[in-house]
């Protein structure tokens, strides 16, 4: 059975890279950089290198531990695209008592 492809990130050169999905190799370096790849998953699609603050966004998901997979036929579901929208729920996570991850997933804040 083929493996099925997946997508990795490589922060400091703003790059992503399709691969096949091997539960035995855990650790990929960066083609470019030789720095640790991050397994996004299949259902990424990348900023474009240009884009300086959709970057620093994916950074904050990444870091907060936030991938995106596809779950059944939704896709990933909602994940925050601006930095507004970053602190916006980090404000909400903070005053709410809510884990960070769980409120950068959310699609709305209650009132």
């Amino acid at each position: 059975m083929p493996l099925s492809r997946t997508s990795y990130v490589c922060l400091p050169c703003r790059a992503s890279y399709k691969q096949a999905y091997d539960r035995e190799r855990v650790d990929r370096a960066c083609p470019r950089c030789a720095g640790v790849l991050i397994h996004v998953g299949s259902a990424f699609a990348p900023p474009r290198r240009r884009d300086t603050a959709a970057w620093r966004t994916l950074s904050v998901l990444l870091n907060a531990g936030i991938r995106f997979h596809k779950s059944c036929c939704d896709g990933p579901g909602y994940r925050p695209r601006t930095l507004r929208e970053v602190k916006e729920r980090m404000a909400y996570a903070e005053s709410a008592g809510e884990p960070f991850a769980r409120a950068l997933v959310r699609r709305e804040l209650p009132q």
